[in-house]
């Protein structure tokens, strides 16, 4: 298939590989965080750190956007859904993040009306559908959904649809970035960038990451090779004493962004003073609300909502790994009281999530991987 085949070439990704070990200085451990949880699927699907020297160290940021939804917004959202005649509607992966004491699917079993939809125009439907019923639209996601939540509140202006609502949680990437950086707990040495949320805000935004850390930071697409390529282009800007953003996914990732998509999304949404990120605690100016002019389609605005914060459970630590600091089998309860089927923290949960990563393609520890694969 074209653009998939000939980024997984088995050939090139050896040479690749060749190439990055060139590079490495045997003194030094070098660590990169892999900012997308669709990077962290992609590296651990095909062994891709199997290939790498030892002294190379990939760490997972929090670019899943199910993954830092603190459990006190879910439960907002419970208590929206538990209202009279109220419709709430959610992407899949949300379905089974877990608040406070349930989650969506939970809710949905004891009789609340909760559906799963693939677009916010399909909750726009349902609303068209049910006009005695109020619609709610649980918006998740970094900058790279949020242009299609902002044109389907468009699109309920226009129509004059007034039991429709977004309950939004967009949140962006940047502050949590920077937020990482400031960060005492983990030391970087660069960061394979998220090549969707990309698409959308464009490469320039990530200058301040070089300018003023001092990181390089390639953009990057989600085959094999677009990762290895990444990886040579950090470690080629270090042994070269230099740091820029520099754009590996140029095949979809234009510079500037998606003009468009950021006007559509200024228009509707506005910046929140500050919101809180599971793992990361609150951070400011790092999520998305709708502008007063469509307050009518708030959520926030049109419900009496709990707002309590609820602590992680204390076996539960997603938040380290979210910020790098753990790997996911190094939490307490990995693959044990917490799985797929049964998972106690959001990074399980989600499809994107490093810990349901792992899980999935069996990456216990890198140790014992390498010496499975030696025998």
């Amino acid at each position: 298939m074209r653009y998939v085949d000939e980024y997984r070439d088995a050939g090139k990704a050896r040479a690749l590989a060749a190439r990055i070990a060139e590079l490495c200085d045997p003194g030094r451990t070098y660590t990169f965080m892999e900012v997308c949880g669709g990077h962290t699927h992609t590296i651990y699907k095909h062994g891709i750190e199997d290939h790498l020297p030892d002294n190379v160290r990939l760490v997972h940021g929090p670019g899943c956007p199910v993954c830092v939804i603190p459990m006190g917004r879910v439960d907002d959202a419970l208590h929206i859904a538990g209202q009279p005649d109220v419709i709430m509607t959610s992407f899949g992966d949300m379905m089974r993040v877990p608040g406070g004491s349930a989650s969506f699917l939970d809710a949905k079993a004891a009789g609340a009306d909760i559906r799963m939809v693939y677009s916010p125009l399909d909750a726009l439907k349902i609303a068209r559908r049910n006009p005695g019923r109020r619609v709610v639209f649980m918006a998740i996601g970094f900058e790279t959904t949020t242009p299609s939540t902002a044109m389907t509140v468009l699109r309920a202006a226009d129509e004059g649809l007034d039991n429709f609502s977004v309950f939004c949680n967009h949140v962006t990437i940047i502050p949590a970035i920077k937020a990482i950086l400031d960060s005492p707990d983990l030391r970087l040495d660069g960061f394979i960038g998220p090549g969707h949320v990309s698409t959308v805000i464009g490469c320039r935004p990530y200058e301040f990451i070089a300018a003023e850390y001092g990181r390089p930071l390639v953009v990057a697409g989600f085959e094999p090779l677009d990762i290895l390529q990444s990886i040579h282009l950090l470690l080629t800007q270090l042994a070269e004493n230099r740091v820029a953003v520099e754009n590996q996914y140029g095949r979809v990732v234009p510079w500037d962004g998606n003009g468009k998509a950021l006007r559509v999304l200024s228009q509707v949404m506005e910046v929140r003073p500050h919101f809180e990120w599971r793992g990361l605690g609150f951070i400011s100016h790092s999520a998305l609300r709708l502008r007063e002019a469509y307050a009518a389609y708030d959520a926030e605005r049109l419900f009496d909502l709990p707002g309590v914060r609820v602590a992680d459970p204390k076996s539960c630590q997603c938040g380290e790994v979210l910020k790098g600091v753990l790997k996911p089998w190094q939490c307490k309860v990995f693959g044990t009281a917490c799985t797929p089927e049964t998972p106690i923290g959001t990074c399980m949960v989600s499809s994107e999530g490093a810990c349901a990563a792992y899980y999935n393609f069996g990456r216990f520890d890198r140790a014992g991987v390498r010496e499975a694969i030696r025998s």
